[in-house]
C-alpha cells in the first residue's frame, strides 16, 4: 500500500510483509509436508518426542499471547492443561467417544471453564492476580483428586485407545500435534495482525490510555484468557494422550509455571519467534542434561539468568533488534 507525502514526492510504503516473513512462508510450508510424513518413516520414539514438544510449544505461544501481548501474568495456566487431559479421560474412557475427537473437545472444555474462572481472577491486580490463577489452578488440583471415577489422587489411564492398531493411535497423535503446532502459531500470527491485536497490545502498554481511546479493555482481555485456555486445554489432551496416564499432581502441578515462562522469557517476551526458539532450547536441554538430576535444574535456573541479564528481550528480541529481523511480522511498518 502506498501514501503520497503532501509535502514531498516520495511515497511512503506500508509494509506488512518482509523478506524474512516471506521466506519463512515457503520453509514452513516444505517443513510442514515433511514433518507430515515422518509417521511413514519416523519411528514411535521420535513421534512421541515431537509430540511432546509440540505440547510444549503451543503452551509457550498461549502463555506468550496472555503474558507478552496481553500483559497477564498467570502462573496457574495449568488448571486448563488439567482440564483439557481429564476432558479427554472422561470422553474416551466413560463416554465412549472417538479419543482423538476428543481432542479438542478438550479445548472447548477448557475454554468455558476459564468463563467463569476469568471472572474471578479479573477482580485481581498485577501480583495478585498471578497467585490468584495459581489458587485457583490448586482447587482444581484439590478438587479432582477427591474424585475416585478418575482415579482420585493416583490417578489412572487412557484407555479408550485399546483395540486402535498401533500405527493408526502414534500416526493420529502426531498429525494432531503438528496441526496443534501450525494451528496455534497461525492464530497467534491472524489475532494479532487484526484490531484486535492493535487492542490487545495497547492494553499492555496502559490500559488506561487504551480505554480512553474507547478500547473495551475487559472484553478484549477476557476473550485473550478465553482463548488461552482454549489452547492450554488442546496441550493438555494432547499430552496425556501421548502418556496414556494422567493424575491431578501431573496435571495441575505447579511445575508447569516455571516451564511455559522459561520458555517464553528465554526465547524472547511478546513475539512470535520467541516461544519456538524458547520451547525447541528447553525441550534439547531437557532431553540432553536430565539425567543430571537437581544439577540439571540448577543449569536451567542459571541459564535464565544469565540470558535475561546479557538479553533483556530473550535470544530472539537480541536478534531482531540487532539485524531487523521479523520472521512473523505483525505491525505496519512505513518506508520511503
Amino acid at each position: 500500500m502506498a501514501v503520497a507525502d503532501s509535502n514531498t514526492t516520495a511515497t511512503i510504503q506500508i509494509e506488512r510483509a518482509t523478506r524474512a516473513s516471506r521466506a519463512t512462508t515457503i520453509v514452513g510450508a516444505i517443513l510442514f509436508i515433511v514433518l507430515a510424513s515422518m509417521p511413514f518413516w519416523a519411528d514411535s520414539s521420535l513421534l512421541r518426542q515431537f509430540t511432546e514438544f509440540a505440547c510444549l510449544l503451543v503452551m509457550a505461544q498461549m502463555w506468550n499471547l496472555l503474558g507478552g501481548y496481553g500483559g497477564m501474568v498467570s502462573i496457574g495456566q495449568q488448571a486448563f492443561i488439567g482440564v483439557g487431559g481429564y476432558t479427554l479421560i472422561v470422553l474416551g474412557n466413560f463416554l465412549g467417544l472417538n479419543p482423538f475427537l476428543c481432542i479438542p473437545l478438550a479445548g472447548v472444555a477448557a475454554a468455558l471453564m476459564a468463563i467463569p474462572t476469568s471472572q474471578i481472577v479479573f477482580r485481581l491486580q498485577g501480583g495478585y492476580f498471578a497467585i490468584g490463577t495459581w489458587a485457583i489452578a490448586e482447587i482444581y488440583r484439590l478438587s479432582v483428586a477427591n474424585v475416585s471415577a478418575v482415579g482420585g489422587g493416583s490417578g489412572t489411564s487412557f484407555t479408550a485407545l485399546y483395540g486402535i492398531a498401533r500405527w493408526t493411535r502414534e500416526a493420529a497423535t502426531f498429525w494432531i500435534a503438528l496441526a496443534a503446532v501450525f494451528g496455534s502459531i497461525a492464530l497467534v500470527y491472524l489475532l494479532l495482525r487484526s484490531r484486535f491485536g492493535l487492542a490487545l497490545t495497547a492494553i499492555r502498554d496502559s490500559e488506561a490510555a487504551s480505554a480512553s481511546q474507547g478500547i473495551d479493555v475487559q472484553r478484549t482481555k477476557f476473550w485473550v484468557y478465553v482463548i488461552a485456555g482454549f489452547g492450554f486445554g488442546i496441550a493438555g489432551a494432547l499430552y496425556f494422550l501421548n502418556n496414556l496416564r494422567i493424575s491431578p499432581d501431573a496435571a495441575f502441578g505447579v511445575q508447569w509455571s516455571p516451564v511455559v515462562i522459561f520458555m517464553v522469557i528465554i526465547g524472547g517476551l511478546g513475539t512470535i519467534e520467541g516461544p519456538l526458539i524458547g520451547a525447541l532450547l528447553y525441550f534439547v536441554l531437557s532431553k540432553v542434561f536430565s539425567d543430571y538430576g537437581t544439577w540439571y535444574l540448577i543449569a536451567l535456573g542459571l541459564l535464565a539468568v544469565i540470558v535475561t541479564l546479557r538479553f533483556p528481550r530473550g535470544i530472539w528480541g537480541f536478534v531482531e533488534s540487532r539485524w531487523d529481523i521479523r520472521c512473523f511480522p505483525v505491525q505496519r511498518r512505513l518506508r520511503k
